[in-house]
């Protein structure tokens, strides 16, 4: 009995000693770590309580990973400066499909490379505040959201789910800037590409434990799962290097007036002798990670607005006055922005209320750190409690609201504020967030130019945590007319 509790006393020594210095945070179970008390369907929710109950800084152990939870904007936007926190944790599930390829899941020297070479392209195809190739941007954009709002009025008649229309067009377009082309809508390839990025977003976000307990994928369900990825993965990525194949034969001969990601990925293989452009498997991750991050956040993101708005007749009305006024029966530009301030706040308030990405997207700590005046071990995962910071009623009076004048003004004008994450901050950003809003704002316009939104039917507001959080099948009415 005495080596017993001998053992146990030198486990709790050794439990201690790993929390020294940490911030504060639930116990957990040896192995398991605090993972049996997070709602597989909503971890924000779980997480958000936590930070309720330990302070806007706090850690737990999720398996064997110690992670760190920042809830305070000030707190996230002093850590993601700092070179050390450009890490990703090594959670199983990312980095064992993944293996540090592509640009969400690389760190280092070949994130620092990637991420110049995709803000190079964005830069070159218009996907920023400035630059001469906005305005073929912008036709762009446009030509997409007109076919959607052509599809709309020719075919989508009654009380239809606009998942569909939108994520193809959405789509369309996505597929045009990363692979420069485009798929007729009942292509299969492109069904199943759909079927594929969606079934897949659903699956990671259920299939969280694996991150932290690898050896669940022995278990019947997970290996399903890990299947199912691994599987698509491979296929998707076969896609890919045909699609590659058949570019670049045709390389020497054409250039477009916007490249896309392949063609502009293909022509730097050909000048750069660095080894991330010799490498298919890293073409191969980056443009799935560019296809997937730019489609699954902007289409939920539209959903959600198409949802709150549908809902708010009385706002309906005024932002489509608003869009008459400044726009008129041509198409809209995005020089109309400055002039539709209501519409702009409109998406940063879905954007609030309806964090896509409610955990952030996860960091890890390259060395040790310090926030707060606790301690970040090397290896931890950091993660920015997005959802935390948009629904904070200390920040935020009366959170669950739909309320876009929150972000205007006195004088009416848009304006946002430190408490306002979207797109994250620091020095891992989203990289394309510019070329987010000019979609957003190019065919939300388009829409309520043309369209009065009503939703039918019962909704859920709650939504479907994935990677993303997406709202649950709802029905809407499109009318013409005022």
């Amino acid at each position: 009995m005495v080596i017993y509790a001998l053992l146990l006393a030198l486990a709790l020594l050794l439990l201690l000693g790993r929390r020294r210095g940490l911030p504060p945070g639930p116990w957990g179970l040896p192995v398991l770590g605090y993972l049996p008390w997070i709602d597989p369907k909503a971890p924000h929710l779980t997480l958000a309580g936590l930070a309720r109950r330990y302070g806007p800084t706090f850690s737990l152990s999720l398996g064997r990973v110690c992670a760190v939870v920042l809830t305070d904007p000030r707190s996230i936007r002093t850590l993601l400066a700092r070179e050390g926190a450009t890490g990703r944790a090594p959670l199983y599930v990312t980095h064992g499909i993944m293996h540090g390829y592509g640009l969400i899941c690389a760190e280092g020297a070949r994130w620092k490379d990637q991420r110049k070479f995709v803000h190079n392209w964005l830069r070159t195809i218009g996907g920023t505040k400035l630059g001469t190739q906005r305005r073929l941007m912008e036709r762009l954009i446009l030509q997409h959201a007109q076919e959607l709002v052509q599809h709309i009025d020719t075919v989508l008649n009654g009380a239809v789910d606009p998942l569909a229309a939108l994520r193809h067009h959405l789509g369309s377009l996505v597929n045009q800037l990363v692979f420069g082309r485009r798929y007729p809508r009942e292509d299969p390839q492109w069904a199943w590409l759909q079927q594929l990025q969606e079934e897949g977003c659903k699956l990671i976000g259920v299939a969280g434990p694996l991150n932290f307990l690898p050896f669940l994928r022995f278990l019947p369900t997970f290996r399903r799962t890990m299947t199912f990825l691994l599987e698509g993965q491979q296929q998707s990525h076969l896609h890919y290097q045909a699609l590659a194949n058949q570019m670049d034969a045709s390389l020497p001969h054409s250039a477009a007036p916007l490249p896309s990601l392949l063609e502009h990925f293909l022509r730097q293989r050909r000048l750069s002798p660095h080894h991330a452009f010799r490498c298919d498997r890293q073409m191969h991750h980056l443009l799935a990670d560019i296809f997937g991050a730019s489609l699954d956040t902007t289409l939920a993101t539209l959903r959600w607005f198409l949802l709150y708005v549908g809902l708010d007749q009385p706002l309906q009305r005024r932002l489509r006055a608003d869009i008459g006024a400044a726009v008129g029966q041509r198409a809209p530009s995005l020089d109309d922005a400055a002039a539709l301030p209501l519409l702009q706040a409109c998406v940063a308030e879905t954007q609030r209320i309806r964090s896509v990405l409610p955990l952030g997207v996860p960091h890890g700590a390259l060395e040790e750190l310090e926030v707060d005046g606790f301690r970040v071990p090397r290896g931890s995962l950091v993660l920015l409690l997005q959802w935390a910071v948009h629904m904070d009623p200390a920040r935020h009076a009366h959170p669950e609201t739909f309320e876009p004048r929150r972000f205007l003004d006195a004088e009416g004008r848009f304006r946002t504020g430190p408490d306002f994450l979207p797109f994250q901050t620091g020095k891992r950003m989203c990289v394309g967030d510019e070329l987010a809003r000019q979609i957003m704002f190019l065919f939300l316009a388009s829409l309520l130019q043309n369209f009065r939104v009503e939703v039918v039917g019962e909704v859920d507001l709650e939504g479907v945590a994935g990677i993303t959080l997406s709202p649950r099948p709802y029905q809407v009415v499109f009318r013409r007319g005022p």
